[in-house]
């Protein structure tokens, strides 16, 4: 077959399939940019690891003696808000640590109470151990240095009145955590808890211990402390004395002072010189009486600072 004849037809049936090709749209495309890698979201830093939890306390510690006129130093259970003792509110430091203590008189059994914050009470039955007390003689006038029966009952309630006032007091002092010491040493002349005859007539138990030495010894603060009362003038019994506050409601009381050497409002530290040793008041010779009361409980001096050699 020979295509040399017919390319005029040929060649217009070509020209045709051309212009029609060229009238065929062209595939769309995109114009937009390929995308990129898609960004990931950043993981934020991780947190600390929570501190651990503060070590739960689901009970009292105490330390100390529970016995007639002895101190306990304790600390309350884990979110302690209120601590009672027998019934009496007992305060707690930011630490919580408190004190208590057990009069020379006090019962067989003592009960200590906290309440958590969540309403629950830690119960601390306490078993109070029986003292053991002497009797002693004393060839001093019941009355003191007061002139006769009649001018002592005038002159004491004064007396007695302003020795309340002092040791109500509300001061701050972190004395009552140290460990106290003797404001003075020498020999022991008179003992805690003693019940007493004055030239044969009964009196109270000897409410602290007398150390003999001779007058114008110096003697210290057994641990720090506020002074509350400085007698300006020398009481019957009591002659010139002297109240430092220890805080929590421990106090010392010195008797019989020949002269003092610091004035209320006074902050004292352990081992400052606070006066001298007397006579005055009752006594019959000269000695340092160190008296120790945590609230209304008469304590022993030798259950907390040792023995006086020590």
């Amino acid at each position: 077959m020979s295509f040399v004849g017919d390319w005029p037809r040929y060649g217009a049936a070509l020209a045709v399939l051309m212009v029609a090709a060229a009238c065929v749209p062209a595939v769309e495309t995109d114009a937009r940019p390929a995308p990129g890698p898609v960004a990931q979201p950043v993981a934020a830093p991780a947190a600390p690891p929570a501190p651990p939890p503060a070590p739960v306390r689901p009970d009292f510690t105490l330390t100390g003696l529970a016995e007639q006129g002895a101190v306990m130093v304790g600390r309350v259970p884990s979110d302690t808000r209120a601590l009672t003792l027998d019934g009496k509110a007992i305060p707690v430091a930011a630490d919580g640590r408190f004190l208590i203590a057990f009069d020379r008189d006090a019962g067989a059994s003592a009960r200590l109470v906290a309440t958590l914050g969540d309403g629950r009470t830690v119960e601390r039955p306490i078993t109070v151990a029986a003292g053991s007390w002497r009797l002693e003689h004393i060839n001093a006038p019941y009355r003191g240095s007061a002139a006769s029966d009649a001018d002592f009952e005038r002159r004491r309630p004064a007396e007695l009145a302003e020795i309340a006032a002092a040791r109500n007091m509300q001061t701050v002092s972190d004395g009552w955590r140290q460990t106290f010491r003797w404001p003075v040493t020498g020999r022991l002349s008179g003992f805690f808890g003693s019940q007493r005859i004055y030239q044969g007539k009964p009196g109270t138990y000897h409410s602290g211990t007398d150390v003999a030495v001779p007058a114008g010894t110096p003697f210290v603060a057994p641990a720090d402390g506020v002074v509350v009362l400085a007698a300006s003038a020398p009481f019957t019994l009591e002659g010139n004395l002297l109240i430092v506050d220890h805080g929590m409601g421990l106090s010392s009381a010195f008797l019989h002072c020949q002269r003092l050497d610091v004035k209320v409002g006074d902050r004292v530290v352990q081992g400052q010189q606070l006066g001298t040793v007397g006579r005055t008041g009752r006594a019959t010779g000269p000695h340092m009486h160190w008296g120790l009361k945590w609230r209304d409980a008469r304590l022993d001096p030798g259950k907390l600072a040792g023995p006086i050699g020590g």
